[in-house]
């Protein structure tokens, strides 16, 4: 039975790559820096918090990384933890650089000295090309990081690929463009929209309150993009893989899809505050995932509408998220 450890398995991801190796016979340990306090809704929405053995683990700390794979042996690891939010990485310049960029040094330089042929998924970002000015990003385009984040992105997969070369790691890193679920929590904007979209269909008078929502984003569905992280680590040779739809929509129109599932017309609910504007952000997302569905055989199966669709039922409860 192959072991893998899964960090930041309190996110979207961890609990659907859980459920997703449960389902390939692998035994699977979810790290958090307090396994006996970490948020755990994910895991209990999709019935697994018993299936999933927890263990504690801080990224900032190489004893700590080391230990518990040391511990463990884990034949896989993926690297999903890190502060997420790109907004909240303004806020938090030095703690989202710590916990992505030394949290995934750590990591890497722990499985060095291990000595054990550990396979290691490292959670990029599509952030991390910044402005490609409508031009679709694949695996060389250059890094233009905009935010904290997206720069802690950065030095996150130039470390791999340096570990990667130096010291023949089978280190990857699946660059993700943005992926959807009901389990996002809601401060995303793609989950507040969903939220507010429902409460305001059941009667509620609230106005939602948005940033640019002429920004342009490839939305994929989450569950998707689980199999091809794992497909990444199943290859011989470690590579790096943009991950996306290959399609691209304007904010508005995923907020217009909302509101429509619900039978409204987003402008009659909608605002547009400038607080919620980032100090720099991107306009257009676009990407090219031809390299994934010619070396891993994998293609997304889900459009915007579709995520936006099943978000919906779920949150109106009509849809179990299980089975979502």
């Amino acid at each position: 039975m192959p072991v893998a450890l899964i960090t930041g398995i309190s996110g979207q991801d961890g609990p659907y790559l859980a459920r997703f190796l449960l389902g390939k016979g692998y035994e699977v340990y979810g790290a958090g820096r307090d396994a006996q306090n970490m948020r755990l809704e994910g895991l209990t929405r999709l019935g697994l918090l018993d299936k999933v053995k927890l263990t504690s683990l801080s990224p900032h700390d190489f004893r700590s990384v080391y230990q518990c794979l040391a511990s463990i042996k884990p034949d896989e690891v993926y690297n999903l933890a890190g502060q997420s939010s790109v907004s909240l990485s303004f806020e938090q310049p030095v703690e989202t650089l710590e916990s992505i960029a030394t949290g995934t040094l750590n990591f890497l330089e722990a499985i060095r000295l291990t000595g054990r042929s550990i396979r290691f998924y490292n959670a990029g970002s599509s952030e991390c090309f910044g402005d490609t000015h409508g031009e679709p990003a694949h695996e060389l385009t250059a890094f233009r990081p905009r935010s904290p984040y997206a720069v802690a992105k950065s030095a996150a997969f130039w470390e791999v690929a340096n570990y990667r070369e130096a010291y023949n790691l089978h280190a990857s890193t699946g660059i993700l463009f943005n992926h959807d679920s009901p389990l996002r929590p809601e401060r995303f904007v793609t989950k507040k929209i969903i939220a507010a979209a429902v409460r305001i269909a059941l009667g509620s008078k609230e106005r939602l309150s948005l940033g640019n929502i002429e920004i342009a984003r490839d939305w994929g569905w989450a569950p998707d993009y689980i199999e091809a992280m794992w497909l990444l680590l199943q290859q011989d040779k470690p590579d790096d893989f943009v991950i996306a739809t290959g399609q691209t929509h304007p904010l508005s129109a995923f907020i217009e899809q909302a509101f429509q599932e619900v039978g409204l017309n987003w402008q009659d609910h909608v605002d547009i505050d400038k607080q919620f504007f980032r100090p720099t952000d991107l306009m257009i997302g676009k990407a090219d995932p031809s390299k994934a569905r010619q070396k891993l055989g994998w293609k997304a199966t889900h459009s915007m509408a579709d995520v936006v669709h099943k978000m919906i039922a779920v949150e109106r409860g009509v849809l179990d998220v299980k089975t979502a």
